[in-house]
């Protein structure tokens, strides 16, 4: 009776495992909702509401602006894109008025720019803005209908539902996905509503049921909203970093750089925490008006190949330092490594001496690429640098790994601090294999 048991749980286990092979990397691209929420008005305002027309025009950017090459090839749709009724079938359709070409013809315009398609969903009985959501007898036909559309990419929700349904139905999808034969990256938001730790949240199970997942409430347009994201993952960072890797994400939400909540070095706080994490970069602002300055940062090919780097590890905060100064590193492949110092003060750019050694670097010479200045420096490992830190902003360090003195063409051993001079990025660091 017992073996019995065991066999069927065994069974169970590899029925329900997410095997498609998506996402080996964290995954890139666009996703509506912080920037554009549900503004369903197109009449009052036919740019900015929820339609086909919009994603189209983020497909054009993308594809025409530089962002596709970089690995930005979501367009992901979030809520209140769905009629308010499922049709004669039962199956969900698209607004006729907002989407009158379809959800498929959409897919189609994405694939035709190289470009993947996104779309959301939830695991209740209505959507978070009051539309039709997926209950229980409904998962099978609606991931059947994903597949049909030629869809990407799911993101599922958990508005309008409870613990028990959530613990059925987040799996069910998972192996409803698969089950289309369409390869469809999963993203749930399951992890979210059960406060996103342990005992209620189990990392194991999510890693192997689905691509991605959010652990933590909705993002804001606010240093405040970055800031508390920010803080919770890296103050639980030994339980939910374990849990990341190629194929499954921890999820802190939308990078909302471009928009209007973040000053310049805010921004680059940002995309520099969320390249430690191993995040996912969607980013949810307005790519046809966006800044030079949030463009270059978001555009940063160094930070991308970090946050791209194949070993998928998440990275950790290492210290809090009292003087206001916080040392995240995350370690990159081929012995690489990067380092983040990021600063909460508020009132002027701090000057902070740290050495490689102090935070467990080996015995060696070191070579550093910064990568918002562009420049490249060389320490030993015991020697004291300096870092000068703007107020809520970061250096961010591309390390390679250490080399001895006579094969590091005849550099010196450097006393004090590094020196940085500007240096070609694609002979820096090595490109993403």
């Amino acid at each position: 009776m017992h073996l019995a048991v065991a066999i069927f749980a065994s069974a169970l286990v590899l029925t329900l495992a997410l095997d498609n092979g998506l996402m080996r990397t964290p995954p890139m691209g666009w996703l509506a909702w912080e920037r554009y929420r549900c503004d369903i008005d197109c009449e009052r305002d036919p740019k900015n509401c929820i339609s086909e027309n919009l994603f189209k025009d983020m497909a054009d950017r993308l594809s025409e602006d530089g962002w596709r090459e970089l690995g930005y090839v979501y367009v992901n749709i979030d809520d209140c894109w769905s009629s308010m009724e499922r049709d004669k079938q039962g199956r969900l359709q698209a607004d006729p008025k907002r989407f009158p070409g379809g959800i498929a013809n959409l897919a189609r315009y994405m694939h035709d720019r190289g470009l993947k398609l996104g779309i959301y969903g939830d695991m209740g009985t209505h959507t978070c803005g009051g539309y039709p959501g997926t209950n229980l007898d409904q998962i099978e036909t609606d991931a059947q209908t994903f597949a049909d559309w030629g869809v990407d990419m799911l993101k599922l929700d958990g508005c309008y539902s409870n613990e028990s349904v959530q613990a059925e139905g987040y799996p069910r999808m998972s192996k409803a996905l698969n089950a289309t034969g369409r390869r469809i990256a999963y993203s749930c938001s399951w992890p979210a509503y059960q406060g996103g730790l342990p005992p209620k949240v189990n990392y194991t199970q999510l890693g192997e049921i689905c691509n991605l997942w959010r652990n933590y409430g909705d993002i804001q347009d606010s240093w405040d909203s970055v800031l508390s994201i920010s803080d919770w993952f890296f103050k639980n960072q030994d339980i939910v970093g374990p849990a990341a890797g190629p194929g499954k994400w921890n999820d802190p939400d939308m990078l909302i750089i471009g928009n209007f909540g973040l000053s310049t070095d805010q921004s680059r706080s940002q995309m520099a925490l969320w390249a430690i994490m191993a995040a996912p970069l969607f980013m949810s602002n307005d790519l046809r008006t966006i800044s030079s300055g949030a463009r270059a940062i978001l555009q940063n090919k160094a930070i991308i190949r970090i946050s791209q780097d194949p070993m998928g590890v998440q990275g950790k905060r290492l210290l809090k330092d009292k003087c206001g100064i916080d040392v995240y590193w995350r370690p990159l492949s081929d012995n690489g490594s990067a380092l983040v110092f990021f600063s909460r003060r508020n009132d002027m750019p701090y000057r902070y001496q740290i050495s490689l050694s102090k935070l467990n670097y080996t015995t060696g010479l070191y070579k550093m690429y910064e990568v918002f200045m562009g420049k490249v420096g060389t320490v030993e490992d015991t020697s004291e640098f300096t870092v000068s830190v703007n107020p809520s902003g970061v250096v961010m360090l591309y390390v390679f790994p250490p080399v001895k003195h006579r094969q590091f063409h005849g550099n010196a051993k450097l006393h004090g601090p590094a020196h940085f001079h500007h240096h070609d990025l694609d002979n820096a660091i090595p490109p993403v294999l």
